[in-house]
Order: structure tokens, then sequence, then C-alpha cells
């Protein structure tokens, strides 16, 4: 089994965002094949809890905006990881700090990542 075609358009739009808030480190994970209820884990890191939050509600409100709602969020008050799951697609905002403590690329190393395209950048700005 692979991800959908759904979960690779979530994964894009997510991406999109946490890139546009600064996000670091972006990694998509298949997940479809262990897991019956996601295709894809997307992981960030933010710098620090505001920027975790940041990241967390770009995603969030550009997945809205593209008619995707979230099943639930966990994580928000502290902004050290938040958890976003819009069903195909499970997104894992870390600080930094946990990012390393938790490991998920660790836990998932079987499963293959996914490609992640991101807009280029203006970088005369």
């Amino acid at each position: 089994m692979t991800a959908s075609a759904h979960a690779l358009e979530l994964l894009q739009v997510a991406a999109a965002a946490a890139d546009s808030k600064a996000g670091e480190d972006l990694v998509a994970i298949d997940v479809s094949e262990p897991l019956p209820l996601a295709d894809i884990f997307l992981i960030v890191t933010g710098r620090s809890e505001r920027n975790v939050v940041a990241i967390a509600g770009e995603i969030e409100d550009k997945l809205i905006e593209a008619g995707h709602k979230p099943l639930r969020r966990e994580g928000r008050a502290e902004g050290r990881w938040i958890l976003v799951d819009f069903g195909d697609l499970v997104v894992h905002v870390f600080h930094e700090e946990e990012r390393v403590y938790y490991g998920l690329e660790r836990l998932w190393k079987d499963c293959p990542v996914v490609p992640i395209e991101l807009p280029v950048r203006d970088t005369r700005e």
C-alpha cells in the first residue's frame, strides 16, 4: 500500500505552509502500510514555542482554506509538540529538543520517505 493522492495533496499544502513560517527539517513518512488510519506523517521543527505554534497554525489555516478540516489537535498550549490530525495526513510540529528526544524518524525508519516539493522563495528580499 502507498499513500493516497489525497494524502499527497494535503502534504503539499501543509509543507508549503510550514515552510512559509520558517519550519525546518521537513520530513514526510509514508505510514500507510503499518497504520490503517493515516497515510503520511509530516514532521517539522520549529526553533521556539512561538514558532512551533505559528507553524502549526499556518498549516491548519491553509488546509482549512483548501477545504480540509482537522479531526483533532493536541499540544497547542505547550508549544513543544503540536499534533494536527487531518485523517490521511498527521502533522507533528516539534520544538527542536522534543524532535530529537522522541525521534519519530527512528521509530518509523522502515517506512518510505515521501518527497516534498517546496515553493521556490525569492532570495532578492
